[in-house]
C-alpha cells in the first residue's frame, strides 16, 4: 500500500482496527452498498472474522432501479463470507429517493407496491430478503417513504436490542472523498467508544444509542482499495470494469442509486454498459433519460462561471456578495459569516492564513474539498448554496430557521432555486411553499 505511518501501512492499520473491533464489541454487523469500498471492507473483516471465530451480519438495501451487476455482485458476495455470516439482511422496502434528473418527481419510491408493474427487477428471490410482505413484526418504526438515512438509524436501534450489549456497525467510507467525511472522523465534539476517533456513537433525535459507527478503512485512497482488490484476490463489482473501459476516471465512479446528485453525473454510462436494465429504467423513474443526455451539462447543474475576465476569483467573490447585499442583505450577511467561518477553520486547524489563501487550485483538490480557494468559495455563491456545502458546511437548526424568515420577508424573490438540487433545500421548500 502507498501510505505508511512510520512503521505500518493503511492494510496494517485497518487489520488492527477490525481486531479491536472484535474484541472489545459484543456484536457487529456492516453496511454493505455493493460498491468498492464497502465490499473491500466486507471480505477483509470476514478474514478476521474467521481468525477470532466471530459471526457478522449485514445491511444491504436493494434500490430496485441499480446496475444488475452491482446485485449480481451480492449474491457473489453472499457466498463468498457463507461461514462467518450470522444474517444477511437484504431490504428491499419502499424508501424515498432523491431523483436529481427530474423537477416534477424530486424523489420516488422504490419497490412501491403500486407501481410493480413497472418496477425495475421482480422482487429478488433469496432467503435473506425483507420486503413487505415478511416485515419483521417489531419493526413499527418503519413507514412507507421512509428516507433511507432515517432508516439505517432505527434498523441499528434495533438491531442492538435484537443482540444486546454494545453493537459496532462497519461503514466503508473513506476522508479521501470528501471534506465532510475526513470531519467526520476528526470531529472533537462528537462521542466515541472508549476514545477512538475512528468510531462515532449512533443517536436518534439526539438520544443515544448502544450502536457505535467505525470506519476501518477511513485513511485509504481510491489506488489503496484496487490495490487490495489484486493483492489479496477480493472479489469486485465488474460494473467498475466496465466504467473504467468506457473512461470513467476511478475516482469519478460512483454506483448506489445512479439518480442522485453525485451519482447522476455519470447517468449516460448506465444506458451505454446495460441497456436492457435501461430501457426498464426508462419507465420507472422520472427524467432519467433527460439526466442521461444533458448530466454533464449546464442543465443539470454542471455550469461553466460566469466570472468576468479582468476579475480575480477573490474580486469576484466580492462582487457576488454586494450585488446580493443590494437585494437581500441579511442573506450577504449569512455567506459572510459562512466565508469567515471557513477561513477561520482552515486558519487554526490548517495554519493557512486568508492572506495564503490562492485565488485558484488544482481543480482536483477543490473538486473534492479538500484545499481552501478564492474559486471555490466564489463558485459556491454561484450556485447559492445556502448551507454552503461547498464549502463543507452542513444543515443546522439556526440556518434553517434563517431561511424560514427570509423567506417570509421576501416573498416577491424566490431565494430557494427551482432547479436546486439540495435535498434539505427541497424539503423546506415544499413545507414553505404549503
Amino acid at each position: 500500500m502507498p501510505k505508511v505511518y512510520i512503521d505500518k501501512d493503511v492494510y496494517t492499520a485497518a487489520v488492527e482496527r477490525f481486531e479491536y473491533v472484535f474484541t472489545h464489541f459484543d456484536n457487529y454487523y456492516f453496511s454493505v452498498s455493493g460498491g468498492k469500498d464497502s465490499s473491500v471492507m466486507l471480505q477483509l473483516a470476514a478474514r478476521i472474522a474467521r481468525k477470532y471465530q466471530k459471526k457478522i451480519s449485514v445491511m444491504y438495501v436493494d434500490f430496485e432501479a441499480q446496475y444488475q451487476m452491482t446485485i449480481d455482485h451480492i449474491e457473489v458476495l453472499i457466498k463468498e463470507i457463507r461461514d462467518v455470516l450470522d444474517h444477511w439482511y437484504w431490504i428491499c422496502l419502499p424508501m424515498s429517493l432523491r431523483n436529481a434528473v427530474s423537477v416534477i418527481q424530486p424523489k420516488w419510491v422504490c419497490w412501491n407496491k403500486a407501481e410493480q408493474d413497472i418496477w425495475v427487477r421482480d422482487m429478488p428471490d433469496n432467503i435473506w430478503v425483507i420486503n413487505e410482505d415478511n416485515i419483521p413484526k417489531e419493526w413499527t418504526w418503519f413507514k412507507f417513504g421512509m428516507e433511507f438515512e432515517q432508516f439505517i438509524l432505527f434498523f441499528g436501534n434495533w438491531f442492538n436490542k435484537i443482540y444486546g450489549g454494545i453493537t459496532a456497525c462497519g461503514i466503508g467510507i473513506r476522508c479521501d472523498e470528501s471534506l465532510n467525511r475526513f470531519r467526520t472522523i476528526t470531529n472533537y465534539s462528537k462521542e466515541k467508544y472508549e476514545g477512538i476517533h475512528w468510531t462515532t456513537r449512533m443517536k436518534i433525535r439526539n438520544h443515544d444509542t448502544n450502536v457505535y459507527n467505525f470506519y476501518p478503512m477511513y485513511d485509504w485512497k481510491t489506488t489503496d482499495i484496487w490495490t487490495a482488490i489484486s493483492k489479496f484476490d477480493l472479489k469486485f463489482n465488474q460494473i467498475y470494469e466496465q466504467l473504467y473501459k468506457n473512461g470513467v476516471h476511478l475516482s469519478e465512479q460512483r454506483l448506489c442509486q445512479p439518480y442522485g446528485d453525485d451519482q447522476r453525473k455519470s447517468l449516460d454510462q448506465f444506458r451505454a454498459l446495460e441497456y436492457e436494465t435501461w430501457e426498464k429504467v426508462l419507465r420507472r423513474v422520472h427524467g432519467v433519460n433527460f439526466g442521461n443526455i444533458y448530466c454533464r451539462t449546464s442543465v443539470l447543474g454542471m455550469i461553466k462561471t460566469v466570472k468576468p475576465d479582468g476579475m480575480s476569483w477573490q474580486e469576484y467573490t466580492v462582487f457576488l456578495l454586494e450585488s446580493l447585499g443590494l437585494y437581500v442583505p441579511e442573506l450577504r450577511d449569512h455567506y459572510y459569516h459562512k466565508i469567515k467561518a471557513f477561513f477561520k477553520w482552515y486558519e487554526s486547524k490548517k495554519g493557512v492564513a486568508i492572506s495564503q489563501i490562492k485565488d485558484e487550485e488544482l481543480k482536483s483538490l477543490e473538486n473534492t474539498k479538500k484545499v481552501a480557494s478564492w474559486r471555490r468559495i466564489a463558485r459556491a455563491l454561484e450556485h447559492n448554496d445556502f448551507w454552503m456545502k461547498r464549502l463543507s458546511f452542513s444543515q443546522n437548526q439556526h440556518d434553517v430557521k434563517k431561511l424560514f424568515e427570509l423567506q417570509k420577508k421576501y416573498r416577491h424573490l424566490k431565494l430557494i432555486d427551482a432547479e436546486i438540487n439540495d435535498k434539505d433545500l427541497r424539503e423546506l421548500e415544499n413545507i414553505i411553499n404549503n
